[in-house]
């Protein structure tokens, strides 16, 4: 048996950022995952956005003609298994109660200290572990295929721009400058603010090899086995013999119910799957920014590996095999716009974003288990805000001020 002061669960980027900001406060701090690595789950698989532009929230669609078509399979950009509704059902309608009018104001606000933020806590620990040849800043572009929904992306665009954002709407002939290998389009809405990364899990992997470096145990370990004992500590099973410590974080992502729902508590928390494959470019052909073809539902983002094509939304149980159907319907509409090579996975890799219902994250202590601390449901910004939450969560396990008011993220709101 080991014993530390911390039992971090989950070594995505948000549990990750969490160890590595609990370390810098003097903890001693383990990190238990069941890959025994970093970045392999949810964040391997995102589009590598720190999307500092992004401070309206993932919203339902109230027109009801998309509604028709979402029910009828109709649009790329989300999917749903019919034989899930009963599960997934009850949070969708929370979902939509959430994404209303009255309630949008009150959720941009409550995320925006945290997206404000975002990428300068990234850029910190980006610095520390020297991995800012991952780092891209020249924003990402949202395309639109015609006048009616360019006009609407630059309505969207003047209301972020109120915050103080650096958003350049684009003509065709702009758009071409930017991306001279695209067919010709209506135009684009440039967010400059917006960071990305070329190989989001090679940045989980350079925070957990900072983390390693000053001290941290990365172990493979089961979070499932995590107990309360007497004397208020917490068992986890790991490789090597259990740990035993102080305090927990559980952040595990869409995993996380199998640790909160034992213990009693009943957290709606729901996921998005989602899917990705690799693509070379054809010969002479070069893709610049990370792009989101809106029109259509799917973004293109140039990584390492080659360019990614990900996915919408998936409504389907968490871990049910794949169906990778929206890859399918968005490919012809990448081909067509950029000069797409082969494929270079073998199959899509599927993955799943952790979303409550107002898409805000839980930071902060279970209500009722002293020791025991919430920090996942980060849904479309796990890559966003890991490092942001990890440093709040930090500050109040360690007494700190926290350096943003954490009460709209508290477990206690549900």
């Amino acid at each position: 048996m080991r014993t530390t002061d911390v039992v971090v669960l989950g070594a995505g980027v948000v549990g990750v950022s969490a160890a590595l900001h609990l370390q810098a406060r003097g903890r001693a701090v383990a990190l238990v995952d069941r890959h025994r690595a970093a970045g392999q789950e949810t964040s391997f698989g995102n589009a590598g956005l720190i999307e500092r532009s992004s401070l309206i929230p993932y919203l339902f669609p109230r027109n009801p003609a998309k509604l028709i078509k979402y029910a009828l399979n109709l649009l790329p950009e989300s999917h749903y298994h019919l034989a899930a509704l009963p599960a997934v059902g009850p949070w969708l309608m929370r979902y939509w109660r959430e994404s209303a009018p009255d309630r949008v104001h009150h959720n941009i606000e409550a995320r925006r200290p945290l997206i404000e933020n975002s990428l300068k806590e990234h850029e910190a620990l980006i610095e520390q572990a020297g991995a800012q040849h991952l780092l891209r800043k020249n924003g990402w572009i949202k395309l639109y295929r015609s006048e009616r929904t360019l006009e609407a992306g630059a309505a969207d665009a003047d209301r972020l721009r109120a915050f103080g954002l650096h958003i350049d709407t684009l003509d065709s002939r702009a758009l071409a400058a930017l991306e001279p290998d695209f067919a010709p389009l209506a135009g684009g809405v440039h967010l400059r603010d917006t960071a990305s990364v070329v190989d989001p899990g090679a940045l989980s992997k350079a925070y957990a090899d900072l983390f390693v470096s000053r001290g941290g145990l990365l172990l493979a370990g089961d979070a499932r086995s995590l107990a309360p004992e007497q004397g208020g500590r917490w068992r986890v099973a790991a490789e090597g013999g259990p740990i035993v410590a102080r305090e927990a974080v559980v952040a595990l992502g869409p995993w996380s119910d199998a640790i909160f729902g034992p213990l009693g508590y009943h957290i709606p928390l729901g996921w998005k799957r989602g899917y990705h494959m690799h693509y070379a470019a054809k010969p002479g052909a070069r893709l610049n920014h990370v792009i989101l073809d809106v029109d259509v539902g799917y973004l293109l983002a140039p990584m390492t590996r080659g360019i990614r094509l990900t996915s919408g939304a998936e409504f389907a149980r968490r871990d049910a095999p794949p169906s990778p159907v929206q890859i399918e319907l968005c490919e012809p509409a990448a081909r067509a716009l950029f000069p797409l090579g082969e494929r270079l996975d073998p199959e899509p890799w599927r993955g799943a974003r952790p979303c409550l219902p107002d898409m805000l994250p839980i930071v902060g202590p279970a209500p009722r288990h002293k020791g025991l601390w919430f920090d996942f449901g980060h849904a479309h910004h796990g890559l966003t805000l890991g490092p942001v939450t990890g440093r709040l969560i930090a500050e109040m396990m360690t007494g700190e001020t926290p350096f943003i008011d954490p009460t709209p993220y508290s477990a206690a709101r549900f």
